[in-house]
């Protein structure tokens, strides 16, 4: 699929006898998105044994409004449009440490109903419970994630505001797992103020410039000088929509990070107010938590590599939004690897065959030769077999000059880099029975 660039069944066949045995495959009823997920994700268990683990949660619409003549089962999206595909909500892990991701703890995708559509604006809507409701998701995928994550030393989970539910505040936390999300509500405390007005009146304990990433059409590239404030806060039930038997009251610590300068146009200045289990008493403490919630952005870089800008998971031509959702959950496999092989780029402790099989170890030892120059400054420095080797020489493939003035290769480069490998050794491999 890598090599291929695409998820066009003519192209992944690559003959006429492939594209139909494929095409067959994708069809067949018994072959479920559900075990392919669950196989994929089990893969992960045996790598986050001992380890304290960042569980990121987030959602992407994938988008087929070009095809939905074509494509059978499609249906709305959000954002006020009137596209047609599926969601697709994910969970990466990332070794809280050491920053390397280990894999994926979940994988759910699923076609709205249109008649959800409108009945989601409505009080009765609000009023369901959680279960019956598309948000809870969260909840499911987290509550499902603390099997797979079972011999973690600790799991936090990480997530956007969207998953700032009362019911996964309440049901999810326990003596080894913790969450960590930006509040999306301003909640009411149980000291009779609201969660701004509070946070407002917190001392600033510090203060500090971060580089802020640019986002086209969004924000430019800059540096931001922010103000750090902390503190524990006890949030109450709220009245409408919420399971009877939750708690009345979740005792949680606060982390509320803003940008003091003013930005230019329409540009928003930055401010985070990140809501935690985590116990924070001070300020080391605090920063962790925003370093820990900026590793968020991992998924969304997931996400990118699924569809725009790496496997393009959107152009594909599958008819049938059943055929298509087993194609994308096969598609997240390729794009974990470019994630594993892009936060393997420090030199971390994972082996090579996380991603690599023998001989294809084989192979990357035998590029390492042609892709080094003559000054220690072009050799590759992390040991052979790990991980961090392995990813060095694929993103030398993928266009990048291996020095360490340049920009560390992203996921594109490390995408392009793995693309033009699978290629190398396609031909590698043929070598004995072409020499026959």
């Amino acid at each position: 699929m890598i090599e291929q660039e695409t998820v066009c069944l003519r192209k992944l066949g690559k003959t006429r006898a492939g594209e139909v045995k494929l095409g067959r495959w994708l069809a067949n009823e018994k072959v479920t998105k559900e075990e392919l997920g669950h196989y994929i994700c089990e893969r992960s268990r045996s790598l986050v044994s001992n380890r304290h683990v960042l569980a990121i949660q987030d959602t992407t619409q994938l988008n087929y409004v070009s095809k939905e003549n074509r494509i059978k089962g499609l249906g709305p999206l959000g954002n006020g449009t009137t596209c047609k595909g599926f969601l697709l909500h994910a969970m990466l892990i990332v070794d809280a440490q050491a920053n390397t991701c280990l894999g994926l703890a979940g994988l759910k995708s699923w076609v709205r109903d249109p008649r959800e559509k409108e009945k989601r604006k409505s009080r009765v809507y609000r009023n369901r419970c959680l279960e019956e409701k598309e948000t809870f998701r969260w909840v499911e995928m987290a509550d499902t994630a603390k099997e797979l994550l079972s011999e973690c030393e600790e799991v936090t989970f990480v997530a956007d505001r969207e998953s700032d539910i009362y019911e996964k505040w309440a049901r999810i936390p326990d003596s080894k797992t913790h969450m960590l999300v930006r509040s999306n509500q301003d909640r009411r405390l149980t000291n009779g103020m609201k969660l701004t007005a509070y946070v407002d009146q917190l001392e600033a304990h510090y203060s500090y410039e971060v580089d802020v990433s640019p986002k086209p059409g969004k924000r430019i590239a800059r540096k931001a000088k922010v103000t750090l404030r902390f503190g524990q806060v006890e949030i109450k039930k709220p009245v409408e929509g919420i399971d009877r038997k939750a708690l009345s009251s979740l005792r949680l610590h606060v982390v509320d990070v803003r940008e003091l300068n003013e930005t230019s146009g329409e540009e928003e200045p930055i401010h985070w107010c990140l809501l935690t289990t985590h116990e924070i008493k001070t300020t080391e403490q605090a920063l962790q938590i925003v370093s820990w919630y900026c590793q968020r952005w991992h998924i969304e870089q997931f996400f990118r590599t699924l569809q725009k800008q790496g496997l393009k998971v959107e152009s594909s031509q599958v008819e049938t939004v059943e055929a298509l959702m087993k194609l994308v959950t096969v598609a997240c496999c390729a794009a974990l690897q470019i994630m594993q092989l892009t936060l393997a780029r420090h030199g971390k402790d994972q082996l090579a065959s996380v991603v690599f099989n023998e001989n294809e170890k084989k192979l990357l030892s035998k590029l390492q030769k042609t892709l080094e120059g003559k000054t220690e400054k072009q050799k590759n420095p992390y040991p052979e077999g790990m991980l961090s080797w392995a990813a060095w020489i694929i993103a030398r493939l993928g266009g990048w000059k291996g020095y360490k003035s340049e920009s560390p290769p992203g996921p594109i480069t490390m995408y392009d880099g793995l693309k033009r490998y699978q290629s190398i050794y396609e031909g590698w491999t043929l070598l004995d029975v072409c020499i026959e």
